[in-house]
């Protein structure tokens, strides 16, 4: 069995972690860190946890303790602050480090004080990276010992557009990114923009033209992208449409970009490509992803969408299925590819 170690647990991705542990058939969970919640129950906090882990205390960060667990795989739901101060030190004493922040995930170190607000100061483990999209990124993670997983919303972006431009189908300038998510992507501590007074009956853009997820989308992509979320009166979920310009010359259809999507996503377990128009409580829950696209005959525009869990596919599940492929283990383990409904 696999000895896996969550720092950072208290947070919804870690939650979301603890969720998904509890059905691995491979993983066994060694430890779980909060330090603002140490000597705590995980089912007081979060009462869903209490059929798998009723006796589960969260235990404050120790180094020297993780170094002597033996772990071969540590997921870290820290702020990027914190993950890039920490990482470091795990590196070498875990097998493979997990990273759910974005402090690893951008491969030039100058937009970290931009689009981050601080300085980055462990250059070197940019490089020693591997970013982890399996859609994208399968080959280079066996073996990985520090994986960066993607943002929530650079998940749903990247897998709507990149096949397109991989194929040479759209524009790689002027891409409109426009997404919503669900107010969980801000997170469990409470502020006004997700305490509930705000969120009901409201949907609002937020971000505007800054938002920190950009570069990273550009990154994905090779691109030039504008990015716009909204936050959507919803817990969980993102829908992602996005929209292009044909390359010149192309002769476009619905159907030819379906069935580039068809091609480009074969075999994927996690991605369904439908010739519907992909819904947030399709993917409630699970790891998988929904993308379609249509081709505008009248404006020319090719039209792009994708829909996914953002504490699934969009964090906690995504990082485990990257880590998965890492340790050489069955990809789908402890990944639920049906949503709930209703």
């Amino acid at each position: 069995m696999v000895r896996a170690a969550i720092l950072g647990a208290s947070g919804y991705t870690g939650a979301e972690l603890l969720r998904l542990l509890a059905g691995h058939p491979q993983m066994d969970l060694v430890v779980a860190t909060a330090d603002s919640n140490a000597g705590g129950l995980a089912s007081d906090l979060y009462p869903s946890l209490a059929g798998p882990w009723p006796d589960l205390v969260f235990e404050a960060f120790d180094a020297a303790r993780i170094g002597a667990l033996d772990i071969d795989v540590a997921f870290l739901g820290l702020p990027h602050e914190a993950s890039m101060r920490l990482v470091p030190e795990l590196v070498g004493s875990v097998g493979c480090v997990v990273d759910l922040s974005a402090a690893f995930r951008l491969r030039d170190a100058s937009l970290y004080p931009r689009w981050y607000g601080f300085e980055h100061n462990h250059i070197d483990l940019l490089g020693h990276a591997v970013y982890g999209l399996p859609e994208r990124t399968r080959k280079d993670l066996p073996g990985a010992t520090l994986i960066a997983t993607p943002g929530c919303y650079v998940t749903a972006a990247t897998l709507a557009l990149a096949p397109l431009l991989d194929a040479g189908l759209i524009e790689n300038t002027g891409i409109i990114v426009d997404a919503a998510s669900g107010v969980s992507g801000s997170g469990r501590a409470p502020t006004a923009t997700n305490a509930f007074g705000n969120v009901d009956e409201n949907f609002t853009a937020y971000g505007l033209i800054d938002h920190r997820h950009t570069p990273e989308i550009e990154q994905n992509l090779g691109a030039q992208v504008l990015f716009t979320p909204h936050l959507a009166p919803m817990n969980r979920g993102i829908l992602a449409t996005c929209y292009a310009r044909p390359t010149e010359g192309q002769n476009l259809s619905t159907a030819s970009l379906l069935g580039e999507f068809t091609t480009a996503y074969a075999g994927e377990p996690f991605v369904v490509v439908t010739s519907g128009s992909p819904s947030t409580k399709a993917s409630l829950g699970s790891n998988t992803a929904y993308v379609t696209a249509r081709f505008d005959e009248r404006t020319g525009y090719v039209i792009a969408l994708c829909a996914i869990d953002n504490l699934t596919k969009g964090a906690s599940g995504g990082a485990l299925q990257a880590a998965n492929v890492a340790l050489g283990l069955d990809e789908t383990a402890g990944l639920p590819m049906a949503g709930l409904y209703p």
